[in-house]
């Protein structure tokens, strides 16, 4: 946990946020709790956007912060897959609630007709 060396932290929560807190790593814990493992190019392919050094970066983060796991095989081509750990899957519970409250806010919120005229303007 060599990330986490040197840092002080107020609380929980801005632990928690420190670990998971970017678009993409909670991408990334995403499809990998809910699809299971997926090796490097799988990953990339499901999330546009994402650049092959940023996706590089977030794996490593994770893997250091022993949320996801690497799993090397020694084969010809090198095939490499990434999974959650226990600890990863721990998370899923708090990413189901945050895809459930999106979703609300999403249909109660932002697709109202108030929110629909201003962004017309």
């Amino acid at each position: 946990m060599s990330r986490m060396q040197d840092k002080m932290f107020n609380c929980e929560k801005e632990l928690t946020l420190y670990v998971i807190g970017s678009k993409w790593k909670i991408l990334i814990l995403w499809h990998l709790g809910k699809e299971g493992k997926k090796r490097f190019g799988e990953l990339k392919a499901l999330m546009p956007g994402i650049t092959q050094r940023m996706l590089v970066n977030q794996l490593r983060e994770l893997e250091d912060d022993l949320i996801v796991e690497r799993k090397v095989y020694l084969v010809v081509p090198p095939k490499v897959e990434y999974s959650l750990t226990e600890q990863g899957k721990s998370l899923m519970p708090i990413l189901d609630s945050m895809y459930k409250w999106g979703k609300n806010y999403m249909e109660n919120v932002m697709d109202t007709p108030a929110n629909k005229s201003a962004s017309i303007k």
